[in-house]
């Protein structure tokens, strides 16, 4: 496997962290989704691992779950919507855009 194929693990692992992680708050995702989605989703990171570093696979992977969930719990519940918290999201974006570009493939 290439690292444009890991990164794209990566990612739809990440997505797929938003789905299992809203699951288990939202009645509605059915369980046997979330259950999928949580196979699937590490299934996909330890693939990306045997060839990219895996604290940067991890990072990457939980700082998605983190902003896409803290997301969807804006829309789906009315969350408060703040200056600061938009701002906290952007930065751990940047963080996560910051380890993806400086990653160099596999620390063996």
């Amino acid at each position: 496997m290439n690292e444009s194929k890991a990164w794209l693990f990566v990612i739809i692992g990440g997505l797929l962290e938003v789905v299992w992680a809203s699951g288990f708050k939202y009645e509605e995702i059915p369980p046997l989704v979330v259950l999928i989605a949580i196979l699937a989703s590490f299934d996909l990171i330890i693939r990306a691992t045997k060839v990219l570093p895996v604290g940067t696979v991890y990072a990457v992977f939980a700082g998605m779950g983190t902003v896409g969930t803290t997301i969807v719990e804006m829309v789906l519940s009315g969350g408060a919507v703040s200056l600061l918290r938009i701002l906290l999201i952007l930065l751990l974006l940047a963080c996560i855009i910051g380890l993806k570009l400086t990653s160099k493939g596999s620390e063996n």
